[in-house]
């Protein structure tokens, strides 16, 4: 019996199978690679009208366009929206797919990752307090069916993301979903994780989280960092992630790694808002490698340095034009 016992308690501490070693396939070789210049459209392509903010793309190709499931603020709860496009810069609402459940906390189901996986439209978000991420899937992108748990639970006393796991990125590769995500520890202090999972259900971490962690003293990302967004190309990885600063300005990073577990951020670049409406924050990248050779990114931007909501958000586009390797 106290073998028994000792074992169960053993796999109670080690999150009952929940971590593991592992690393991203090779990255893709050819493709942009850095130095990578900056250019965004000067107004916004997605307006938030009435609501106090409109954020988080996350876009794919669907059905033969473009879908935008993107998070609205409506003074009291997140919910997710979606709209569709022809050419990803002229958006038609769609309308709410998604509302806050009174049993998930009745403030966020929204801030998620779409991606979709044969016939159907996934998508992982975030729920509840403290913050968990959950899935739903779709067929035609208006009618969804929510997964009956959340998918990603918080991690055990002492880990980075004892308090809260969100802003959720899923990439597929080689037949794994790898998600890049937010974890906060009991100091509140926001660092990014990686999780593995076969199905997109059930998740393991990686179990030397974190892969990145806020800056020193004076970065402008000393404040935590979230809302990665990964890519392959050019021999390398490449994160786009949100950094915080002492006075909650928010803007972009750049990060790179041969493994997509071992991270170093591209020094010197660095993505601030340049117009009146994206100002102070710049946040929530999605991104889409072009046939051209370029990146596109949707992402937030807001007048308002604040860490949450009310900062008067708004969607954006632009590119990331880099050198261009050739097989």
């Amino acid at each position: 019996m106290r073998i028994a016992q000792a074992l169960a308690f053993l796999l109670f501490l080690t999150g009952c199978g929940r971590y593991a070693d592992f690393t991203l396939p090779a990255p893709e070789g050819t493709g942009p690679h850095a130095p990578f210049v900056w250019e965004a459209s000067p107004d916004p392509v997605f307006q938030r009208g009435d609501l106090s903010d409109v954020l988080n793309p996350s876009v794919v190709r669907f059905q033969g366009a473009y879908w935008n499931l993107y998070s609205e603020f409506d003074g009291k709860a997140w919910h997710t929206a979606a709209a569709t496009s022809s050419d990803g810069l002229a958006w038609t609402h769609q309308g709410r797919v998604l509302s806050p459940r009174v049993s998930e906390g009745s403030y966020i189901a929204a801030n998620g990752s779409a991606l979709v996986v044969g016939e159907e439209l996934l998508y992982w978000y975030e729920i509840g307090y403290p913050l968990r991420i959950a899935l739903a899937r779709s067929r035609d992108g208006k009618n969804w069916t929510r997964h009956s748990e959340p998918v990603v639970p918080l991690g055990p006393r002492g880990s980075f993301d004892e308090r809260a796991v969100a802003d959720p990125y899923v990439i597929r590769a080689a037949g794994n979903f790898y998600m890049f995500y937010l974890g906060q520890d009991r100091a509140r202090r926001q660092s990014l994780g990686i999780a593995r999972s076969t199905d997109g259900v059930i998740w393991e971490k990686l179990r030397t989280n974190p892969i990145l962690e806020p800056g020193g003293p004076g970065a402008f990302d000393e404040n935590g960092l979230g809302e990665p967004s990964v890519w392959t190309s050019g021999g390398q990885w490449w994160m786009l992630y949100r950094g915080r600063d002492k006075k909650e300005q928010r803007r972009l990073g750049l990060a790179r790694s041969t493994d997509g577990v071992r991270w170093e951020r591209v020094p010197n670049f660095l993505i601030s808002g340049s117009n009146s409406w994206d100002s102070q924050v710049i946040c929530d990248p999605s991104v889409e490698p072009m046939p051209d050779g370029t990146i596109r990114v949707w992402f937030g931007g807001g007048d308002v340095a604040r860490p949450d909501q009310g900062i008067h958000g708004q969607i954006g586009v632009g590119v990331l034009r880099g050198n261009v390797s050739i097989p």
